[in-house]
C-alpha cells in the first residue's frame, strides 16, 4: 500500500470514529468535574479507568495510549484539589490507573496484531480460491452462465464444493460436485478433480466415459495423498456432470450420487429424472453403471445446478430450505438476478448461518450464438446492456456481494 493510500485510509478511520473519542474524553471531564466538586471523602477518581476501557473498542493503540494519559492526567488533577498528590489514596490510585491503562494499550495492541493476521490469511485464501474456482466464463456459444459460492465459515473462502466448465467442439460440459468431509484434504481434492475434468473433457466422447475418468484420477489421488488416512476408504465426491449442445433443444446428464438440477421452463420449475450412479471416488466398491439422460433444454430455459448445502439448509425449526417452491417465484429472472434472490432467501430462511458450503450454477439457453465464447456484451431478457457481476470477481466475493 502506497503511502497516499495508508493515509487515506488512517483518514477514514479517523473520521469515522472521531465522534465516538468524544465519548471518553467527555467521561474524563464529567468524572474529574464533578469529583472537585464533591466532598474529600467522596473518591470518583478510580472511575476514570472506563475511558481507557471503552477506548479499545474503538480506537487503535496511539488512540488508547492517549485516552490513558488524559486519565492519568485527570487522576492527577483531582488529587492537588483533594488533599494533594502525596497522600497515600492518591497515589494508589494514580498507579492503579497508569496499569491498567497500560494494560488497556497492550490489549489493543495484541487485537491489532491479531487483525493483521487475519486479513492476511484472507488475502491468502481469496487467492487460493481464484485458483480453485475461477470465475467463470459470462457467455458459452448460446449459454449465460451465473455462479456463486457460499461458504459456510464467515472467514473462509474455500472448501469442499467445486464447478467448472468446458467448451469442446461443439458443446459445453459442466461439472458440479461435493467432496466428503471438510478442510485441506476436501480442498485437495476439489482441485484435483478440476484439474481432471478440465483435460478429461476434451477427450471422451460421452459424459458416462467422462465420469469414468474422473472416477479414476479421484481414486489415484486418494491413494497417493490419503492412503495413510484411516477415513480414506470413506472419501467420495458427489457429482453431476451436464452435456449441452452449442446447437438443438436438449441436454445431457449424468448422475453420480449428487442432487438432480432443477430445470426452469415455460414458468414452471421441474426437477430434472436421472438414473443415480455411484458417486466418484469409490475405488472399486461398486460397479461403473453410469449412464447418460437426454432431456428438453429449449431456448430461454434454466437450469439450476446446485450442491446440498443448499437443499439442506434448516431453519431454527428443523425444516430444509423449499429450494423448488421458492424457484417458483423467480422463474422469468436473468441468472445473477435469480441467483441473487436465492441467496437473500436462502440467508433469510437458515437466519445467516449456513451448516455447509452451498455453490450454485445457473445456466439459461438464449436463441442465438454469440460470436466468441468469451467475452462481450450481456443482453438481458429485455434487450437493455446488463452489468457484467461475475467479471474480474471471486466466487467468494460475489457470494458476500449482498
Amino acid at each position: 500500500m502506497h503511502l497516499g493510500q495508508r493515509f487515506a485510509v488512517t483518514w477514514q478511520r479517523w473520521h469515522a470514529t472521531r465522534a465516538l473519542v468524544l465519548i471518553p474524553i467527555g467521561l474524563i471531564i464529567a468524572i474529574t468535574v464533578v469529583d472537585i466538586h464533591t466532598p474529600e471523602t467522596v473518591h470518583l477518581g478510580p472511575l476514570l479507568v472506563v475511558a481507557p476501557a471503552i477506548t479499545v473498542a474503538m480506537g487503535g493503540v496511539w488512540l488508547t495510549g492517549l485516552i490513558g494519559v488524559l486519565a492519568v492526567v485527570a487522576q492527577v488533577v483531582i488529587a492537588v484539589f483533594h488533599g494533594g498528590l502525596t497522600t497515600p489514596n492518591h497515589i494508589c490510585q494514580i498507579i492503579g490507573l497508569t496499569i491498567l491503562s497500560m494494560l488497556a494499550v497492550i490489549v489493543c495492541l495484541v487485537r491489532d496484531r491479531r487483525r493483521a493476521e487475519l486479513a492476511q490469511v484472507r488475502s491468502v485464501s481469496e487467492a487460493a480460491q481464484r485458483a480453485l474456482l475461477r470465475p467463470l466464463p459470462r457467455r458459452l456459444g448460446t449459454l449465460h452462465l451465473s455462479c456463486t459460492y457460499l461458504a459456510a465459515a464467515k472467514e473462509a473462502r474455500i472448501g469442499g464444493d467445486l464447478y467448472a466448465v468446458a467448451h469442446t467442439g461443439n458443446h459445453t460440459r459442466m461439472l458440479i460436485g461435493d467432496v466428503r468431509g471438510k478442510g485441506l484434504n476436501a480442498v485437495g481434492e476439489a482441485a484435483a478433480l478440476m484439474g481432471a475434468f478440465q483435460e478429461a473433457a476434451h477427450h471422451h466422447a460421452t459424459l458416462p466415459a467422462l465420469a469414468s475418468a474422473l472416477d479414476r484420477s479421484a481414486c489415484r489421488y486418494s491413494a497417493q495423498f490419503l492412503g495413510s488416512d484411516d477415513e480414506a476408504e470413506e472419501h467420495f465426491i458427489t457429482a453431476l456432470l451436464l452435456e449441452i449442445p452449442d446447437d438443438g433443444s436438449v441436454a445431457r446428464l449424468t448422475h453420480c450420487g449428487h442432487p438432480p438440477p432443477l430445470l426452469i421452463s415455460r414458468g414452471q420449475v421441474t426437477s430434472v429424472p436421472s438414473s443415480a450412479a455411484p458417486p466418484l471416488g469409490l475405488c472399486g466398491l461398486t460397479q461403473d453403471i453410469r449412464t447418460s439422460h437426454t432431456f428438453p433444454f429449449e431456448a430461454g430455459d434454466t437450469l439450476l445446478l446446485y450442491t446440498d448445502g443448499l437443499a439442506e439448509a434448516r431453519d431454527s425449526s428443523g425444516a430444509f430450505y423449499p429450494l423448488e417452491e421458492r424457484l417458483a417465484q423467480w422463474t422469468k429472472c436473468h441468472p445473477d438476478t435469480l441467483l441473487e434472490c436465492v441467496q437473500h432467501d436462502l440467508l433469510a430462511h437458515t437466519g445467516g448461518a449456513l451448516r455447509d458450503d452451498a455453490a450454485m450454477l445457473a445456466v439459461r439457453r438464449t436463441a442465438t450464438t454469440h460470436a466468441g465464447h468469451l467475452g462481450g456484451e450481456l443482453i438481458g431478457s429485455d434487450g437493455r446492456p446488463m452489468p457484467d457481476l461475475n467479471r474480474h470477481a471471486t466466487p467468494g466475493s460475489r457470494a458476500a456481494r449482498s
